[in-house]
């Protein structure tokens, strides 16, 4: 990483200013049902306390849209934290105010604070100065550390807070993610293939695109499979189907084409004949047909993407196969990642549903690399200015 990081800083006694993500799911008692946001910034947060550090953390849970909404507090984040450091960890009130300040302020060597939610405040979204100006005096030092903010333009603790400190760093988090992510767009190794797929041709094409100068092949599944089938001339049935993205499906094929990237696409399919409550599925090959819909990839195409991956020395795989979150159409997602974890490739996992999909067949420490932050990960790969990773010092 080409940006300074927490252990380029002297911590020993000072109020270190540090961003997370702690935008944890909560169920309806309030009880975080994944963790792992909390746990990935860990190695930041422990190696600021045993350099010394009186650690303050900011972080935002939800979307609040700048008014204080209990059910989205942080104080489940604080517990839990408490619990993963053997320690306490003191919930505040508020995130800027005097009696927040006196908090900080009474803070010693190697304790830790949590402020409450940055996104009661409008000035959070709002990048407004004075908010910023707020959150500045309470720290000495700031350190980001929550990648998946890092794409958001007017986040106030990500762009507005480190112009206010000398010398704004990196917390190991967000660079290990910089570093491993940069791996796909800047010198990867081959072959190099991408897995995109999730529902939406126009969350992905940026990324597609992107990548079509660096990537041997890209391996398409998910429901966006259907517009791309769909532009070269293939009937969908009932599939999702983007018609406005037709065009841009059918000139990324042509570009795919004039670089000499391989377009991998599903030749079987499975399919039910209601998305919500399917009481019928079958698989076929090629068309769909009329008030069918596809939910997942067939064993056919999911045997061709695994023979692809066989052989790959990086991949980079964003968003699931089909609908995964049903156990009938799971199989088209598993295969893929079974095959990702036997490939003995480079492996990077974007983020979202893909890492739901990782957890549930326990493949997560079988890849090289996990994202933290889906949205921010999409951006990184589209080659996406990062304005939360920008601000901060060079080295």
């Amino acid at each position: 990483m080409n940006k300074k990081t927490i252990r380029d800083l002297e911590l020993s006694g000072k109020r270190v200013l540090m961003r997370v993500d702690f935008n944890v799911p909560l169920d309806d008692a309030q009880h975080i049902t994944d963790d792992t946001r909390i746990r990935v910034t860990l190695p930041t947060i422990q190696y600021a306390l045993e350099q010394g550090a009186k650690l303050i953390l900011m972080a935002h849970l939800g979307r609040p849209e700048g008014e204080v909404k209990p059910e989205m507090s942080l104080a489940p984040a604080a517990a839990r934290l408490s619990e993963l450091l053997g320690k306490p960890v003191k919930m505040l009130t508020d995130c800027i105010g005097p009696e927040v300040e006196a908090a900080v302020a009474a803070l010693a060597t190697g304790e830790v604070a949590l402020l409450e939610n940055l996104r009661f405040h409008p000035g959070e979204k709002a990048n407004d100065p004075a908010f910023c100006r707020q959150l500045a005096a309470l720290g000495e030092l700031y350190v980001n550390d929550s990648f998946g903010t890092a794409h958001n333009k007017t986040d106030a603790s990500t762009v507005g807070l480190p112009t206010l400190f000398d010398t704004p760093v990196a917390g190991l988090l967000m660079e290990k993610e910089v570093d491993a992510l940069s791996q796909a767009l800047e010198n990867p190794p081959h072959p190099f293939v991408a897995v995109m797929g999730g529902s939406k041709v126009r969350d992905k094409i940026g990324v597609i695109k992107n990548l079509l100068d660096k990537v041997d092949c890209v391996v398409i599944g998910g429901g966006m499979t259907y517009t791309f089938l769909k532009a070269l001339g293939v009937e969908v049935g009932d599939s999702l189907l983007e018609e406005d993205q037709l065009d841009v499906a059918r000139e990324t094929l042509d570009l795919a084409k004039q670089k000499g990237v391989t377009v991998l696409l599903p030749k079987d399919h499975v399919l039910a004949n209601d998305f919500k409550n399917p009481t019928e599925v079958k698989t076929v090959e090629g068309a769909v047909p009329d008030g069918w819909m596809a939910l997942d990839i067939g064993p056919l195409s999911a045997a061709d993407f695994a023979e692809k991956l066989k052989d790959a020395k990086m991949v980079v795989w964003n968003g699931p196969m089909g609908v995964f979150e049903n156990s009938r159409f799971f199989a088209g997602t598993e295969a893929v990642a079974k095959a990702m974890a036997a490939s003995g490739a480079t492996t990077i996992v974007g983020g979202g549903d893909s890492v739901s999909a990782l957890n549930q067949l326990g493949l997560g420490d079988k890849m090289s690399h996990v994202s933290s932050g889906g949205g921010a990960s999409l951006k990184f790969l589209e080659g996406k200015p990062m304005p939360g990773i920008a601000g901060l010092t060079d080295k």
